[in-house]
């Protein structure tokens, strides 16, 4: 672990508010501050690990597992061509994938990311994503909040 906590682990800890739409004792998945679109998800391992190729076995496929529940009520919600999954790794050293819907190639562009996006519509679209989980019958892993 590394000897300052990554963002990723404050958030994951409390010590910093996040938008929790999964949690179980291995993986949480929460909205994006910067979203490159309505639902824009990253699924991260509560154990801090750099790059996905140094994930213990067994947890990687996990991360891939719920961003593959999390990408199908996006695909719901949303409607989207495609539902992008990504895993980029230079913004934070902490193992973790986007997971959001796409209408194009352009949703893959960081520098699109919105920057303040309205806060009452990351709730909306939270609850959302949330209540979707739910339904498909993953409610034991989908906080209250």
């Amino acid at each position: 672990m590394p000897a300052v906590a990554t963002v990723f682990t404050k958030i994951i800890n409390g010590e910093i508010p996040g938008r929790f739409v999964w949690s179980d004792d291995q993986v949480v998945g929460f909205l994006s501050i910067n979203p490159l679109g309505p639902g824009h998800v990253l699924v991260v391992p509560r154990e801090e690990v750099d790059q996905w190729l140094d994930a213990p076995d067994g947890l990687f496929e996990h991360v891939m597992g719920v961003a593959k529940s999390i990408g199908a009520v996006i695909r719901d919600v949303w409607s989207p061509p495609r539902v992008a999954l990504m895993i980029a790794g230079f913004e934070v050293p902490h193992l973790h994938v986007h997971v959001h819907p796409a209408w194009g190639l352009e949703a893959f562009d960081f520098s699109r990311a919105e920057s303040d996006p309205d806060q009452d519509e990351m709730e909306r679209h939270a609850e959302a994503i949330r209540e979707g989980l739910r339904s498909a019958g993953h409610g034991d892993a989908v906080p209250a909040r």
